[in-house]
């Protein structure tokens, strides 16, 4: 456990000056810009987590032996920080400490305390504040535990390291929202039952580039992974959770189970299409459900969900032997209602009734 005592402040020789740090927020991309500090903390068996420090963002020095290199023993978080009239605020960083502590029990790693996550997490915000974009940017945070032992035997190390990173970044859509057109791939899974689908993982998102890349081939924005034993029901986007809103009222979206990632945005938005009169049918649904209720005009609107681009419209879905649209092929009433309903409460412009909302003080 820890409080903000226990993380020293590490001085910083050379901060990035006021001038250069605007000129790199100007035009940030995702996961291109660093603001100046990071917090780590050490694990091994004999202290449990301990020396937490925030200090100058700088390259780790492992052993070439280091398990994290050899058998990919890592997890991650992604978050946002958001400024607000009111002040920066986070959303729903317990629900990250949680899905990290879960993530961790999986991989056989040591959980973080969920007060010590977050004071990390708060921590390095308020040092790095200045970095937290005006407008529709955030900060963009990413907590990560790794396996720092140098040992080539196979078993869960005995000495790992967790830090937080962050990077400003600007809106996922240039220009405004636009609907994505998605790649449903044949040859690849994601997870299977079993797996470790339902942590947040390095090895998950290796394991998906291939496919990522093959979208990419065929003018795609996202992969659509189907599920690994009959290769028919609908699983998940390669990082995003999918959900398909039907003519009658109702919102269906796969079931987690252990081959698909708990998102927060997810789950966020469930509750909220709920409280706008939706009924969420959370159910197994196969392609060819997809492709004859778009066709015959019974599916209205199909969006992803996830940290970075929050909700996006899903225009067209291609695939081996052809393609097919859904709704106008733009972003539907539905999915607009939610994402504006969850941006607002994010960013300080519609009424937290859920106490999703974290000030950082």
């Amino acid at each position: 456990m820890t409080d903000a005592d226990s993380i020293r402040h590490v001085p910083h020789a050379s901060p990035t000056s006021a001038e250069a740090r605007r000129a790199l927020m100007q035009n940030p991309g995702f996961g291109k810009v660093f603001s100046d500090h990071m917090v780590t903390f050490t694990w091994n068996a004999e202290k449990g987590w301990h020396d937490g420090e925030v200090k100058a963002r700088a390259p780790f020095a492992i052993d070439p032996a280091a398990a994290v290199l050899h058998y990919a023993q890592e997890i991650f978080e992604g978050m946002k920080a958001y400024r607000t009239k009111d002040g920066i605020v986070l959303f729903r960083p317990e629900e990250n400490a949680r899905r990290m502590a879960q993530s961790a029990e999986r991989m056989a790693m040591p959980p973080v305390p969920e007060d010590m996550f977050i004071d990390a997490v708060e921590t390095l915000v308020r040092t790095d504040a200045d970095w937290v974009p005006e407008g529709d940017g955030s900060l963009y945070l990413r907590p990560f535990i790794f396996a720092s032992e140098a040992f080539l035997g196979v078993r869960p190390a005995l000495q790992y390291i967790f830090c937080v990173i962050a990077s400003p970044v600007g809106a996922y859509f240039k220009g405004g929202y636009k609907a994505v057109t998605v790649w449903v791939s044949d040859d690849y899974t994601r997870a299977a039952p079993g797996g470790t689908g339902a942590a947040k993982c390095g090895g998950n998102y290796a394991a998906s580039l291939i496919a990522q890349a093959e979208a990419n081939r065929n003018d795609c924005d996202q992969v659509v992974f189907l599920d690994a034993a009959e290769h028919r029901w609908v699983e998940e986007l390669g990082g995003m959770n999918v959900c398909f809103v039907m003519d009658d009222g109702r919102l269906v979206t796969p079931p987690l189970g252990g081959t698909i990632l708990p998102g927060i945005t997810r789950a966020s938005v469930l509750l909220l299409a709920r409280e706008a009169g939706l009924r969420i049918e959370e159910r197994p649904y196969s392609f060819e459900e997809w492709k004859a209720d778009a066709e015959s005009g019974k599916l209205r609107e199909a969006f992803a969900c996830g940290t970075a681009a929050v909700v996006a419209g899903i225009g067209e879905v291609r695939f081996n032997g052809g393609s097919f649209t859904i709704g106008n092929s733009g972003d539907g009433p539905v999915t607009g209602r939610l994402r504006d309903a969850l941006v607002g409460i994010q960013r300080g412009t519609a009424e937290d009734r859920h106490g999703w909302v974290h000030r950082v003080e």
